[in-house]
């Protein structure tokens, strides 16, 4: 609740603490000023937004090369915006030499993240993580994706629902070429064990450790 000026000129300013997202603001008087006259005005002011958008129609993908000088070893963030009618596609996929990969694919209208360490007899206690997450994601509505990479930590959300995962050992030494491929899988994968669909949908604002993808692939 926010209480309003007690005269006809004077401005009450409120700033939220936390920021909003959402197409409607209802406003319900709960009381009037006791000594003025009825009447309510309100004006709202917003962030500027930068919406940056790509189109895939399952049969292309976005590819992201980067220099390894300029990644930190130690942290990896992903995040985007993703809406389809499909329930099926991937979404993000990054891959090593020796089979170890990053794959975020929706199935079934469930994104699922899976993370594949490659050589099993290398890594006998977690060879392979699999976390998934959100359901009826294939709705033609915008949903969130935020992937923070912290060591051996991970944490995965869908739509503000995280999941915390801890991985011990040879985890956060993930063999990984700089190669990020966004909406599908360019070439066959070398472990030749990834045969998912091709994303078909719609992606915004991509960033991959705060660099914008979509605005990168425009200008380059």
């Amino acid at each position: 609740a926010f209480s309003g000026n007690t005269n006809a000129d004077s401005v009450v300013y409120y700033k939220l603490q936390h920021s909003i997202k959402a197409r409607f603001l209802r406003f319900v008087p709960l009381d009037w000023n006791p000594n003025g006259r009825i009447g309510m005005r309100i004006e709202v002011y917003g962030c500027t937004y930068r919406s940056e958008v790509v189109g895939f129609d399952g049969k292309s993908c976005l590819i992201y090369t980067f220099n390894q000088k300029l990644v930190s070893a130690l942290k990896d963030v992903i995040s985007l915006k993703f809406k389809t009618m499909q329930s099926d596609g991937i979404l993000l996929h990054r891959e090593g030499q020796n089979g170890d990969h990053i794959t975020l694919e929706l199935i079934k209208g469930k994104l699922s993240l899976l993370i594949n360490l490659g050589d099993s007899k290398t890594h006998p206690s977690n060879a392979q993580i699999n976390i998934t997450l959100g359901s009826l994601l294939d709705d033609q509505h915008w949903h969130s994706v935020l992937i923070e990479h912290f060591n051996n930590q991970v944490n995965f959300t869908v739509d503000k629902h995280t999941h915390h995962f801890h991985a011990k050992g040879e985890f956060s030494y993930l063999d990984l070429d700089y190669e990020l491929s966004f909406g599908g899988i360019p070439v066959p994968g070398k472990s030749g064990t990834l045969s998912g669909r091709n994303f078909h949908g719609c992606f915004e604002n991509i960033y991959y450790n705060g660099v914008n993808i979509i605005d990168l692939s425009r200008r380059h």
